[in-house]
């Protein structure tokens, strides 16, 4: 939409269009102009074409909603992409197949009610609060080129850098956080109680209330979303097992749109602590897929049958005096075999751990000690929520108050290092059990299907939300994106008031940024255009220390002052090289027309005789000036000037 267009706009439309944008829709007709002319520059549409349209109402992805009902009948998982932190993601094409009867207690049964215990704790009980933006000042940013940044057509739709700018560029006009509400961290949990771990899971998957249940916590918004979590207690002896139900299939519209043939997934097996999420993906976890499947290290093979909504999955695992084990899988009570053999040197007398992997399904786990199993367990296992204290592992625990957790937020151009440090501290420091916030880590969570324009925007719009999240969750955190604007760095450190709070710069020398540019270019395949990165560094500032901000500031390649005299250098260099800025069409100050004076007799219904009054007639002139221009407000001065506004 052009400002022409814009500027036809009636004020009521206007005002709808900047609240089904979020933006405030008051204030006069000039404000409302800019206002919105600034969030459709800010909101650019991807594609290309002749005309340049930006849908107000489909920008962000739908918001969640009830789930419908499912069918009886549909086809197996398919497989989660790949655990590699790549900008792609793999998917295995989902084998069709019938699943087999549903059978089992009528706790199964009622699970794919909609009103089972299950749906009603877990179908969407966290919905993330609305990105509110009003204008707000953004240190030493300029608008002129924010605008700049974002209006290049070779810049649209090129990668990782364009869409986190473009989220960036939302924190300019967002209201400052509110003050952090502390959750009641006074109640003591039960050391013993065997749960699901929110703690070791994806930000993106929510725990039921009870602790039994969970889902995809963005499985409106964001289907495609892989999200996993492991149990608080795993087992390195005896002979032990445990059960999953799978609830139910979150529909969405959005589903039907997608181009991959399957929208649902799930695995359960079992994985070592501290592994990836992505179970399957890694040496180090051993998963029975919905496909029908056995999955570990990325490679599948065919397994069992597959299986889907309202199935009961038992995982059992069998260790020997020696240290190996062998893991195996029921269904709905049927044996599917023994999927996985282990030798001792394979887990170093490490624990497993219960582990699911779930792309739009909710499920159970089975966890009270002295319920009845939903199927009868093979011969000497044990339920792992029957166990005593002493025979389960406990996973370490995490920070319990927001003081006790720590936030790390990186900062700096594309390419300069940042993924790669933050990478490597994470190694140096794995009893702190970081959670990395960055837009690789979500596309390695996003199936293959759809371009990869789109995944990446889907990324990196769930990173936003998923910041907010992690500011009410205490823990430790790194926050890998560029951050080179100072309103989205001032946003996310309000946001985690409480924390320690620590900000990484890394600003390479010009020759070593442009040899790692060129190496992530390459590995990624991604290639960002000159006048991009240009761009971008006109728009780039660095971070000072500020002690309402930040408890600490890093700068790990050149020190704050070279840094910031060559990137002085850079945005000189870029301002020079870049056309200039086209200025904004000025609004011409709207004249109001004079109205002329009724002249002549008033209309023909003031002489109606029903209305039983005195027919009008033309009045005698007692006055030497004219009748038409007397009036209360005539005189010398003051208010001549304005003749027929009265």
């Amino acid at each position: 939409m052009k400002l022409t267009d814009i500027k036809k706009l009636k004020v009521g439309e206007l005002r709808s269009r900047l609240k089904a944008l979020g933006l405030d829709n008051k204030g006069l007709k000039a404000e409302l102009l800019g206002r919105l002319w600034s969030a459709l520059e800010a909101r650019q549409s991807e594609e290309d074409g002749d005309e340049e349209e930006v849908k107000l109402l489909n920008d962000r992805p739908l918001t969640l909603s009830a789930p419908l009902e499912t069918m009886d009948v549909c086809p197996a998982s398919s497989s989660p992409p790949t655990g590699e932190y790549t900008d792609t993601a793999t998917q295995t094409e989902a084998d069709t197949g019938l699943p087999s009867p549903q059978h089992g207690s009528s706790e199964c049964a009622s699970s794919l009610q909609p009103g089972s215990e299950c749906v009603s704790e877990c179908v969407p009980v966290y919905q993330v609060e609305e990105r509110d933006v009003e204008m707000q000042q953004g240190g030493a940013e300029d608008p002129a080129e924010d605008r700049r940044a974002l209006s290049s057509e070779d810049m649209m739709g090129r990668g990782r850098a364009f869409y986190e700018f473009k989220e960036e560029i939302r924190y300019k006009r967002a209201k400052s956080p509110q003050p952090p509400v502390d959750r009641d961290e006074t109640q003591e949990e039960d050391e013993d109680n065997v749960r699901l771990d929110p703690y070791d899971s994806h930000l993106h998957f929510e725990v039921g209330p009870d602790c039994a249940c969970g889902q995809p916590r963005f499985w409106a918004q964001f289907p495609s979303l892989w999200s996993g979590c492991r149990l608080t207690h795993g087992v390195l002896e005896g002979r032990v097992g445990f059960e999953v139900r799978l609830e139910r299939k979150l529909l969405t519209t959005q589903l039907k749109e997608q181009e991959d043939g399957d929208p649902y997934g799930l695995r359960v097996g079992w994985s070592v602590a501290n592994s990836s999420l992505l179970l399957g993906e890694n040496d180090f976890s051993f998963a029975y897929d919905g496909c029908g499947k056995k999955v570990s290290g990325g490679k599948e093979e065919v397994f069992g049958e597959p299986f889907s909504e309202g199935d009961i999955i038992g995982c059992y695992a069998s260790f020997s005096t020696d240290g190996a084990v062998e893991l195996s899988f029921h269904k709905n009570g049927r044996f599917m075999g023994q999927a996985f053999a282990l030798d001792a040197s394979v887990l170093l007398a490490r624990p497993l751990f219960p582990h699911i992997l779930s792309k739009s399904f909710s499920v159970r786990f089975l966890l009270d000690p002295s319920a009845l199993p939903w199927y009868p367990s093979p011969p000497g296992f044990t339920p792992l929520a029957a166990l005593s204290a002493g025979q389960r592992v406990r996973a370490a625990w995490p920070p319990s108050f927001r003081a006790q957790g720590e936030m790390l937020l990186m900062v700096g151009l594309p390419g300069s290092g940042k993924s790669h440090w933050a990478r490597a501290h994470m190694i140096q420091h794995p009893e702190k059990q970081y959670r990395l916030l960055g837009t690789e880590e979500l596309l390695a969570c996003i199936i293959r299907g759809g371009q990869r324009e789109s995944r990446l925007q889907q990324a990196s719009q769930c990173l936003t939300d998923l910041i907010k999240i992690a500011a009410q969750t205490p823990g430790n955190y790194i926050l890998d994106q560029s951050n080179i604007l100072f309103s989205a760095r001032r946003y996310k450190l309000q946001l985690f008031s409480g924390f320690s709070r620590r900000v990484v710069v890394v600003f390479p020398s010009a020759d070593e940024w442009k040899r790692r540019l060129s190496r992530h270019q390459t590995s990624n395949g991604e290639h960002v255009p000159e006048t991009a990165l240009l761009k971008l560094q006109v728009s780039c500032s660095l971070p000072e220390q500020q002690s309402d901000l930040l408890e600490e500031l890093q700068y790990v390649e050149l020190p704050q002052e070279q840094a910031q005299t060559l990137l002085q250098e850079f945005k000189d260099e870029a301002r020079r090289l870049l056309p200039p800025i086209p200025k904004q069409e000025k609004k011409k100050h709207r004249l109001h027309k004079q109205r002329s004076l009724l002249r002549g007799p008033p209309p023909s219904r003031w002489n109606d005789t029903r209305l039983n009054m005195q027919p009008w007639r033309q009045q005698p002139r007692y006055w030497s000036v004219p009748y038409p221009v007397q009036g209360y407000y005539y005189r010398d001065v003051g208010y001549s000037g304005y003749e027929g506004y009265c």
